[in-house]
């Protein structure tokens, strides 16, 4: 059964930040009201944790939302309409507590609306949902964005889910990959002291559908990725048959990333980028950002698949094989 839209119900969730529970034959998902964050992946069926588990020591999040704005402004500010507003990386979201709007047993959908504290960082009306649905293995995240104002929302949205690493016990981190669809060129570009994205890419390595891990990997923070060819990604490894597969269809940014050391890895599908360190720090101007007209609605979707390959074994017998009493049978 679903829970009741009663405004008493909904204030005491927020309020108190009780975890919002999703579950299937397959699943076991956790939400946090703050952030509509979710918080814990759990697969019924293999005992297996998908999701970081949020050590503060390395990084305290798991699955943060990022709205406003994706990224790090430059100055930490942004120009509108000749205004000045100042705004942290990745935008206040994150830190809110957003209203239960919708529950049953295996989706939830969360609102986050516009009010006058926001507007002193963010001068516009929105309307941000985000929703979360099992659908057998998979588990669906859909953000919504409605503008009620008569005038365009400027807005970025993305995602920052952070996977275990190592998955399984007795594996170890740099013997997972990543594996891509499609063979892609990855001209990864290089992140600021600042948080700012650079002037131009760089090509780290060959062309290919796979990226090895390792902890190295993210010792220069993020890999960022701009329209890359692949729109889905799955964790590979040589010896375990478990796994994932993320799509991020839609999402024309990518980003890769883990704290150093941790024992994790983010899948980051953004509609939005940080600034670059030549963004004249006009919004309208900002790369990736949407401009959604009034009285209109925008809406994109990722998901994660979670799998076991099973393994079968033909056996084809040959006649000139077989016992001279088979074949005089």
């Amino acid at each position: 059964m679903g829970v009741a839209k009663d405004s008493y119900q909904k204030n005491y969730l927020a309020a108190n930040f009780c975890m919002v529970h999703l579950h299937n034959e397959f699943l076991e998902v956790e939400l946090n009201p703050k952030g509509a964050e979710l918080t814990r992946i759990y697969g019924a069926k293999t005992g297996l944790d998908y999701l970081w588990k949020g050590d503060p020591a390395f990084w305290g999040k798991h699955s943060p939302v990022l709205f406003p704005i994706v990224g790090t402004l430059k100055n930490n500010s942004f120009q509108h309409k000749g205004h000045t507003y100042t705004m942290g990386r990745h935008g206040f979201a994150r830190d809110l507590v957003f209203e239960l709007e919708n529950h049953s047993a295996e989706s939830a959908e969360f609102r986050l609306v516009s009010n006058e504290s926001s507007k002193a960082s963010y001068p516009f009306e929105f309307v941000f949902k985000i929703g979360y649905q099992l659908r057998g293995n998979q588990l669906l995240v859909t953000y919504e964005v409605q503008n009620p104002a008569e005038e365009p929302l400027l807005f970025s949205v993305g995602g920052h889910p952070a996977f275990a690493l190592p998955l399984v016990a007795g594996t170890n981190y740099n013997e997972y990959s990543l594996e891509f669809d499609k063979p892609c060129n990855w001209n990864r570009w290089p992140i600021s002291a600042e948080g700012l994205i650079e002037s131009a890419p760089f090509t780290m390595k060959e062309d290919g559908k796979q990226l090895k891990l390792s902890h190295e990997l993210f010792q220069k923070d993020a890999l960022v990725f701009k329209h890359l060819q692949a729109s889905r990604v799955k964790l590979v490894h040589p010896a375990t048959p478990h796994g994932w597969e993320f799509d991020f269809s839609g999402f024309p940014y990518l980003g890769l990333w883990a704290a150093k050391n941790a024992d994790f890895v983010c899948v980051e599908p953004w509609c939005g980028i940080a600034d670059s360190v030549n963004h004249n720090s006009v919004f309208a101007d900002k790369e990736g950002i949407v401009h959604l007209p009034a009285h209109a609605s925008w809406s994109r979707s990722w998901s994660v698949s979670f799998y076991r390959i099973t393994y079968s074994i033909s056996i084809i017998l040959q006649p000139q094989l077989l016992p001279l009493w088979r074949l005089a049978a």
